[in-house]
């Protein structure tokens, strides 16, 4: 009876690793999952997680003394593991939005089915491209693989503080660095047209600039998205494994 409390205690105790990622982290977020199904899925994950490791979960004595600090711990190594991932999609979101920005989109903009905020167009595009890159790969797996080894390698009760804001500033200066490298040529592009439009504008002062500038911007963004993404996609996925990698770093 007392093996059968610990180890339910354990699988709540590692549920609060996974929980975080799943209810607010993308790409989870942009699906419409009922939050009964996140939790139950993450309580299923933290059920095999226990059994797959009892010597780090319910066989450790550590965490019985302090229950309240160890489910602390956990919650912010899972709260970690959700901000890398946050991170790297604020960034894609962002790139889109300079997009839109440039492509003369800023003044509209979607509602995410999830949050019921606003998102930009191109910037939505990309966070839905990133997602389905990491669910048609082995973003999952890596996921998992990368939960299995939190419990391997940080036993139930054994967190520490979380990392320096040195790390921190230097994955998300990292992961802005990939999204807006996605749209850069894009960016180029329609920075050209700016600049010609500017010379023409010289030129041919009669000429509505406004909205010619608008036409063709628009256009040429519609062109350019296809192969942008087509040749962005080794890097969101690049991307993607780079915040699983550097998740353990900043817990």
């Amino acid at each position: 009876m007392a093996d059968l409390v610990d180890k339910a205690l354990a699988t709540l105790l590692i549920s609060l690793r996974i929980a975080p990622a799943l209810a607010f982290a993308p790409p989870f977020t942009l699906l419409r999952v009922p939050a009964p199904v996140r939790l139950f899925l993450a309580l299923a994950l933290a059920g095999w997680l226990v059994a797959g490791h009892p010597a780090e979960t319910w066989q450790a004595t550590d965490w019985r003394a302090g229950l309240p600090a160890a489910a602390v711990a956990e919650l912010m190594m899972g709260i970690a593991l959700g901000l890398a991932l946050q991170l790297a999609f604020a960034a894609l979101l962002t790139a889109g939005r300079a997009l839109d920005l440039q492509a003369g989109f800023g003044f509209a903009s979607m509602i995410d089915p999830a949050t019921r905020a606003q998102a930009p167009l191109i910037g939505t595009l990309f966070a839905y491209a990133a997602a389905a890159i990491f669910f048609l790969t082995s973003g999952p797996a890596d996921l998992l693989a990368l939960w299995a080894a939190t419990v391997e390698q940080v036993p139930l009760g054994g967190g520490h503080a979380g990392a320096g804001i040195g790390l921190l500033a230097a994955y998300v200066s990292a992961v802005f660095v990939m999204a807006f490298g996605a749209g850069g040529l894009a960016m180029l592009v329609l920075f050209l047209i700016d600049l010609a439009i500017a010379f023409i504008s010289r030129t041919l002062p009669q000429m509505n600039v406004l909205m010619l500038g608008f036409q063709v911007k628009t256009l040429a963004t519609l062109v350019l998205l296809p192969p942008a993404l087509m040749v962005s996609a080794s890097l969101f996925l690049r991307m993607l494994r780079f915040a699983l990698e550097s998740a353990p770093r900043l817990m």
